[in-house]
This record gives C-alpha cells, sequence and structure tokens, in this order.
C-alpha cells in the first residue's frame, strides 16, 4: 500500500474510448451512481469534453481522471476528478488539475466541491464562490 512520500511513477495522458470501462469503475467504486447508470450519456460527455485526461500508474492501469469544459481563453470548469482511494494524498489530484491547466493557462480554473473534497481544493489555494445548480426535469 502506497502512502505520503511514496515515490509513484504516474502518467497523464488524453482520454481514450478505451478508458471508458475504467472510468466507469471508478464512478462505481466512488458511489458515482448517475454516471454509471447514465453510461451512454456519460461516454458521449467524455467524447465531447475538451478536458479528458487519464492518470495511469506504471502498470498502465487508470486510477485517475479529470473531465472539463472550456472556451481556452476565460473559463474552464472541472466537471469530475476523481482518483482512487488507495493513491488519494500521493498529489495525483493536484498533477491532474496543474496538468489540464496547463493546456489552457489564460483560463480561470472553475469546480464544484462536496463537503468531503473541499479541504483538498482549500489547501491548494482555490477560494469558494456562491453557485447555483437545476437539471432540465426540475
Amino acid at each position: 500500500m502506497l502512502k505520503p512520500g511514496d515515490e509513484l511513477q504516474i502518467t497523464i495522458r488524453d482520454y481514450e474510448k478505451k478508458d471508458f470501462e475504467s472510468i466507469q469503475q471508478l464512478n462505481a467504486q466512488e458511489g458515482w451512481t448517475n454516471l454509471v447508470e447514465q453510461s451512454e450519456h456519460t461516454e458521449k460527455a467524455w467524447e465531447c469534453s475538451a478536458i479528458a485526461y487519464v492518470a495511469e500508474n506504471g502498470d498502465q492501469q487508470a486510477i485517475g481522471y479529470i473531465r472539463g469544459l472550456t472556451d481556452g481563453f476565460v473559463s474552464m470548469y472541472i466537471c469530475e476528478l476523481l482518483v482512487e482511494a488507495p493513491f488519494r494524498g500521493l498529489g495525483i489530484g493536484k498533477k491532474l488539475l496543474d496538468f489540464a491547466h496547463s493546456r489552457h493557462p489564460h483560463t480561470r480554473l472553475e469546480l464544484l466541491a462536496s463537503a468531503s473534497s473541499s479541504s483538498f481544493y482549500e489547501k491548494h489555494a482555490f477560494r469558494s464562490f456562491y453557485g447555483f445548480r437545476k437539471t432540465f426535469s426540475e
């Protein structure tokens, strides 16, 4: 089991269609059932996202990902950021955020956080802001 301070070789690369099954396994492990149950929509979202990167370990196993949207000049919105539980606390989430932001350096990085993930973002100098959410069916 890895722990903070251990050396982990990871590669961050562009999403490929073959990654989708691994991404859905990570979503299921995290309990993100909406993404799993609406698999066809989730896969289309990945295909249409300008921010779509996968982190893999030395065994080429997907251990995390980041997906988002951007205009490339002002705004970048992160829709999902997920690192598999055994690999958390090793800097992979920050590397994914930095990698995505480095591809669009003129943008401001925006995202939503849950109560359990807010400390991660605060630790990395994100500031909170007020927002709203509504689905079409509501």
